[in-house]
């Protein structure tokens, strides 16, 4: 097999999959970073900016009401549109008012409102989560799925850094925040434009799941009710589930990016403590990084689409890891932006590359009758790893030091790689 060219990236479904992407990536820094300026400016305790990070909570939880966008049809909006665009059309336009209410929020005079506005904001932007993950493995063919996941990884990047991060408050500076949020709710939009120009993909339409369930006998409508619940709720995870070794699936989900997440999880601090500025901080950190993490993501789409999925989770699992302990050769050369720029540039290079093989891993596992359910509870499960799981690693830092920390944090991405192991024999089994 030859090795793709950028033109693998220019067809008309990789650039729809890339707005896309940036459609979903934009929200998350309005209702976070960017959120938490805002609410600092308004003099709003530190305490209550911190509980605003629990309004993140539907985007682990969303799995709960994926069911329903897979199943169920949108009276006129579907017949028009297909099922995806239609699901993506409804998602985004309440994104979109969600966004202007938050803007028009006053978080100084009732905080209460500005967090009502704020859960708005995340309820819609999982949603949308949902139906553009969907619609992205649908509408790709397989040997597609490396390239679209480094698509779609490159646009969340360039909407959630520097679209709703940097950008934004950029824009505060000049213009009120209701003002800010206005435009950001305009430019969610665009992931409509790029489905209608994309077109619906083909969907496999879910046979009605077999077998009785326990439901009242001779109620008007049982029958009906009970095969849309059935094949709705309950096929997508007895589909899944009925796989040899779908635990181990799981379990590997949970740990692949476990590492890479426990050490990134602390490195603002760390790059403190060295003496750095927020302004090398800002530069090395985040801009310079973020290329380093398109640049990863359209290496590791590549790969998979060059050595298969399974290796490429390999040498990205394996680069992951490596790239943990040169941040303790930053911590002997101290506050050296030269060393940062390296250091910086392995790290994320190798994130990025871990993300999209793992992005088409998780892509390839779903059906394509219940591709939103179960996408949506994969990726659910990975934001566990990447939420809970590293929610220590402040306190192994702060007790052990810096160079013990990374070479814990190296060590927690081994049973990623282990798990790997069985994974080959188990994740492809239909």
């Amino acid at each position: 097999m030859r090795f793709p060219s950028l033109t693998l990236y220019t067809r008309p479904r990789m650039l729809a999959v890339a707005v896309l992407g940036f459609a979903s990536g934009l929200p998350l820094p309005l209702v976070l970073g960017t959120l938490a300026a805002w609410l600092a400016e308004a003099g709003v305790s530190k305490t209550d900016i911190g509980l605003f990070a629990v309004i993140t909570t539907p985007y682990v939880l969303k799995f709960l009401w994926s069911p329903l966008m897979d199943a169920l049809p949108l009276p006129f909006l579907t017949r028009q549109l297909g099922r995806r665009r239609s699901w993506l059309l409804v998602t985004q336009v309440l994104l979109a008012i969600s966004l202007v209410g938050l803007g028009l929020s006053h978080p100084a005079e009732n905080l209460t409102v500005t967090a009502i506005w704020a859960l708005a904001v995340t309820i819609a932007s999982a949603s949308q989560d949902i139906v553009v993950d969907a619609y992205r493995v649908e509408l790709l063919t397989p040997e597609e799925q490396g390239g679209g996941a480094a698509s779609v990884v490159f646009g969340y990047n360039v909407g959630m850094r520097l679209v709703g991060g940097a950008f934004a408050l950029i824009l505060a500076d000049h213009l009120p925040w209701s003002a800010v949020y206005a435009l950001m709710a305009a430019l969610v939009l665009v992931g409509q434009a790029a489905a209608l120009w994309a077109g619906e993909p083909e969907r496999e339409v879910p046979a009605p799941h077999p077998g009785p369930l326990p439901m009242g006998e001779g109620v008007e409508g049982a029958g009906v009710a009970e095969n849309v619940l059935k094949t709705a709720i309950v096929a997508p995870f007895t589909q899944f589930i009925a796989r040899p070794g779908w635990w181990v699936v799981l379990l590997f989900i949970l740990c692949y990016k476990l590492g890479d997440a426990f050490a990134g999880h602390m490195l603002n601090p760390f790059f403190i403590d060295l003496g750095f500025s927020k302004t090398d901080i800002g530069v090395v950190g985040k801009i310079y990084g973020l290329g380093a993490t398109l640049a990863g993501t359209f290496i590791g789409g590549a790969l998979v689409y060059r050595i298969g999925l399974i290796r490429s989770l390999w040498v990205c699992g394996i680069a992951q890891m490596l790239a943990i302990p040169v941040f303790i050769l930053q911590a002997r050369v101290g506050a050296d932006v030269g060393m940062l720029a390296f250091t910086v540039g392995a790290e994320n290079l190798a994130a990025g590359m871990g993300t999209a093989a793992f992005v088409a891993f998780i892509s390839t596992l779903c059906s394509r009758a219940y591709t939103a359910t179960q996408y949506a509870l994969l990726s659910s499960i990975a934001s566990i790893g990447r939420t809970w799981l590293s929610a220590g690693s402040g306190a192994v830092a702060e007790a052990f030091g810096w160079e013990v920390f990374f070479i814990v944090s190296a060590l927690v991405a081994v049973p990623g790689l282990l798990l790997l192991l069985c994974v080959k024999k188990y994740a492809m089994e239909p």
